[in-house]
């Protein structure tokens, strides 16, 4: 399991380059670590893709073990087209995973920051 970083707004491009360029120190040190990490050029962006019931599915997830998404939307009480929506909405924005053996949420937290940039 890892934590799951998510930047919003500010200079995308330098954010990345220096996280690679500290990873690769990271592993010239023989340290060994597992991030991911996500960014929403906006709060708009990013709120439209994590909405509060998407959220809710997350922490569901997280919690339980799903073998579909018919079983995941009778567990939340939702309607099977809104829950295919989100998973299919989640799952291309990194933050689920669809595997053979059902729907996973392999992080322990996710870690949120917001840049404004003037």
């Amino acid at each position: 399991m890892s934590d799951l970083k998510i930047t919003v707004g500010g200079e995308m491009e330098n954010e990345a380059s220096r996280r690679f360029v500290d990873a690769w120190h990271r592993a010239e040190r023989g340290e060994t670590f597992h991030e991911r990490h996500l960014a929403f050029e906006n709060w708009d962006t990013l709120a439209r893709v994590l909405t509060g019931k998407r959220m809710d599915l997350l922490r569901y997830v997280r919690q339980h073990k799903i073998r579909s998404i018919r079983a995941l939307a009778k567990a939340l009480g939702r309607d099977y087209s809104n829950v295919h929506a989100d998973v299919r909405a989640l799952t291309a924005e990194g933050l689920l995973q669809s595997t053979k053996d059902g729907l996973r949420a392999d992080y322990d937290a996710i870690e949120t920051r917001i840049s404004i940039v003037a």
